[in-house]
């Protein structure tokens, strides 16, 4: 048989597994993208710990807006987090071998620097910083 165009029709059980091919090939791929994605976050998390904690006045209140700083003994590189509503921070993505110092500011007042040190074994430490007037 052929088709109108004068070539030959090709069998319908060859383009039926061609079809069936390509539909496996589509759906392995959509399953294998998530998984690498998901094996690098992995990797990611078992070489990094983050830092969270809250931030609170003299009197013992959460501090929305103040600004606590995270330095990097080694390279003396800050970043920074302004307090959410609840006074609360976070920082990720830290490496496990560096010290770092964090210390929270606010309307004039500050609190003490503490350290989070390459000792600290915890992938998720909690760090609490106090204001005091200047």
């Amino acid at each position: 048989m052929r088709e109108p165009s004068g070539q030959p029709m090709r069998p319908l059980l060859q383009e039926g597994i061609m079809g069936r091919i390509g539909a496996f090939v589509a759906l392995a791929l959509v399953f294998a993208i998530p998984a690498a994605f998901a094996q690098k976050k992995n990797k990611e998390d078992a070489t990094t710990r983050s830092v969270r904690g809250i931030v609170e006045s003299m009197d013992d209140m959460p501090v929305n807006g103040a600004i606590v700083q995270l330095k990097n003994v080694k390279t003396l590189q800050i970043r920074s987090f302004i307090t959410k509503e609840d006074g609360t921070y976070q920082f990720q993505g830290l490496s496990p071998d560096i010290d770092y110092e964090l210390k929270a500011d606010y309307e004039g007042a500050s609190s003490g620097s503490k350290t989070l040190s390459s000792f600290d074994s915890r992938k998720q430490a909690t760090i609490n910083l106090k204001l005091n007037k200047k």
